[in-house]
């Protein structure tokens, strides 16, 4: 297969918890030899804990997930790497603030809020956010399939919250390319014609604002 030339430096791939965000960002990597973020969420002890009772342990599993974010990202998205070489991640550092909205009480997201656009500001934008969009059940049904003990209690709720979080922020989001891919039919991994189809999308100029694509 040839490769389609993607005109970006900076991608950053987003979705839902189960959307397939990593297993893109990978083979994006290793099909073009992007330089690859992958967020490292298995390292935040507060994780099991959280799913087991949100209210109790929102705060600091946001806070965890931040920091971390916020120091990996220091550490990969230094000024010459931009320039050296294509950047693919798995994740975009303002999902920490669209997640803590939807898990946190009025004043911790106060406080919360302002932690992050003080960490956020040094941090270049993505060219391009790409959102894999799968349904619910979709999302459950991989979630239970990649077999993550910590995992199995998140319930379909939960993941529509964060589902409704994004697509409120891309209604406001006006300053980058939001590309949403509806992947519900797409199996990228034994399907290669929805992949090559995937590289077509991804091999385009998109303007700012959202533009949205259903991937059969």
């Amino acid at each position: 297969m040839t490769l389609p030339n993607i005109p970006y430096r900076f991608v950053a791939i987003e979705g839902n918890i189960g959307a397939g965000k990593t297993t893109i960002s990978k083979r994006l990597a290793a099909d073009y030899g992007f330089k690859l973020i992958l967020e490292q969420f298995t390292d935040n002890p507060f994780l099991p804990f959280f799913y087991e009772n949100a209210e109790r342990y929102a705060f600091p599993v946001e806070l965890f997930f931040m920091t971390e974010r916020h120091k990996q990202l220091q550490q990969e998205l230094a000024q010459q790497d931009l320039f050296q070489g294509n950047i693919v991640a798995d994740y975009f550092f303002l999902k920490t603030l669209l997640f803590a909205k939807n898990n946190l009480n009025t004043e911790e997201f106060r406080l919360f809020q302002r932690l992050f656009h003080i960490l956020n500001a040094t941090f270049p934008k993505p060219e391009l956010l790409v959102y894999l969009h799968r349904p619910v059940p979709n999302l459950l049904e991989n979630i239970k399939g990649r077999g993550r003990d910590y995992e199995a209690d998140i319930s379909p709720l939960y993941l529509e919250k964060i589902q409704h979080a994004y697509f409120d922020f891309f209604k406001t989001s006006d300053n980058l390319p939001i590309l949403i891919l509806d992947v519900e039919e797409a199996d990228f991994l034994t399907q290669p014609s929805q992949y090559e189809t995937l590289l077509g999308h991804l091999s385009q100029k998109y303007e700012k604002g959202v533009h949205r694509i259903k991937i059969v």
